[in-house]
């Protein structure tokens, strides 16, 4: 198998640092054959803070991956969120050329001039277009339309999901992982990535809003009718859970954060009895024993707290029907005991947790929440490459990268190359 067979999704968060590598077996199917994790400590509230530290835990993820398939990488499909992105819906409307005059039948370059037309809203100097989503097209008083080719119609109107981002934050995580020495392919919203691997169609259909519980952000992002309709970020996430737990019980983050993976509960109902969950004692003194109850009662107001805060987010948004898909949560939080049920009692909303679909391959090694980015980077990643003609095994790839590729090395040459 070459190298043009594999596809790598880098997911670069704030308390860790995760890389999947996937191939496509002989039969044309793509199955994960590594799984790569390193601790995070370049980056706060989902933006880089440390160019050196977070180079470091980028390589070491991506060895770590590449020593579990036995395969040598080079180039990676990466994540980027935080509390820089930001989402606006836009409109554009264009008169229907037509393959042919006399039928006005809409073709690819019509779809294309609306789309152009969609994004011709005011973006400033220091921000860049990351992500242009069609929702729906109308055409002429038609609505509700998800592909307009080859139909006949006068007047095309999109209406599309336009996400932004910091150019400086864009460029300086395109600089970490080009200095670990990988190629960036392109730069994928990372909630957009979780939500390719953990909703099901139905659910977009539907209208579902999908909660991504990081470790310094929650962010967010409403399907509605099918496509995003809203993109937002809440500064809090699950490092702010392991600090009251440090704080309230005087002890290490580091032990903290093991209490929380271990014994974290965030619903009364499923805490059976009250065990105690013994401390390590620091400088000398005798461990310490810490009643599950008590841990109950750290971990739930600040959890209840970040649901009421992304409720009100919610709460802002106008939608033609309520969202019928319910609440999924994702993310390293997503995995506490409780989580879904505090979620739906909050929201009232049905909620569940969001584990990335099968795919084949180590399925064991990535079926868990906190690894739903970085499997949706690869699925996309692979989706992107099939349509633009540079798939895993396509032509393009061995003549010096893909078109998105090109793209990014115009904006960035002058810095990096």
């Amino acid at each position: 198998m070459n190298d043009e067979a594999l596809v790598v999704g880098l997911d670069i968060g704030t308390t860790k640092v995760c890389a999947i590598i996937g191939e496509v077996n002989s039969h044309g199917t793509l199955e994960i054959t590594g799984v790569g994790t390193y601790p995070s400590t370049g980056l706060r509230k989902g933006v880089v803070v440390n160019i050196e530290a977070t180079l470091r835990s980028v390589a070491s993820a991506i060895e770590a991956a590449e020593m579990m398939s036995g395969r040598e990488i080079h180039e990676c499909w990466t994540g980027i969120g935080g509390s820089h992105i930001d989402g606006i819906n836009s409109r554009g409307v264009v008169a229907v050329t037509g393959k042919s005059r006399e039928t006005r039948e809409i073709g690819s370059d019509d779809i294309k001039r609306v789309l152009e037309a969609a994004q011709a809203v005011l973006i400033p100097m220091d921000r860049r277009v990351l992500e242009v989503i069609p929702q729906s097209y109308i055409v002429d008083d038609q609505r509700g339309i998800l592909d307009p080719l080859n139909m006949i119609g006068v007047r095309l109107e999109a209406e599309v999901h336009i996400i932004t981002c910091s150019t400086t934050g864009a460029q300086n995580l395109i600089k970490c992982v080009n200095r670990a020495g990988f190629r960036v392919n392109d730069l994928i919203l990372q909630t957009l990535a979780a939500g390719r691997a953990v909703l099901s169609p139905e659910e977009k259909e539907l209208g579902v809003a999908l909660v991504d519980l990081g470790g310094g952000t929650t962010n967010v992002l409403v399907y509605s009718g099918g496509a995003p309709y809203s993109i937002s970020t809440i500064p809090a996430g699950g490092t702010q859970v392991t600090s009251d737990i440090s704080i309230m019980k005087n002890i290490s983050f580091e032990t903290a954060e093991k209490i929380k993976l271990e014994a974290g509960c965030c619903w009364e109902p499923f805490l059976e009895g009250d065990d105690e969950i013994i401390v390590p004692g620091v400088g000398g003194r005798s461990p310490q024993a810490i009643p599950r109850s008590q841990v109950l009662a750290v971990i739930r107001p600040r959890m209840e707290e970040t649901f009421k805060l992304v409720k009100e987010k919610l709460d802002k948004l106008s939608f033609s029907r309520p969202l019928g898909g319910g609440v999924v949560l994702t993310g390293g939080s997503a995995q506490l005991l409780g989580a879904a049920e505090l979620a739906s009692s909050v929201f009232n909303l049905p909620a569940r947790v969001g584990i990335p679909l099968p795919v084949g391959g180590l399925v064991e090694e990535y079926r868990n929440p906190a690894y739903a980015t970085a499997v949706g980077l690869m699925l996309e990643g692979y989706d992107r490459e099939l349509r633009t003609g540079a798939g895993p095994s396509g032509e393009s790839r061995e003549r010096g990268g893909s078109t998105v590729w090109v793209k990014l090395k115009k904006w960035f040459e002058q810095e990096f190359f």
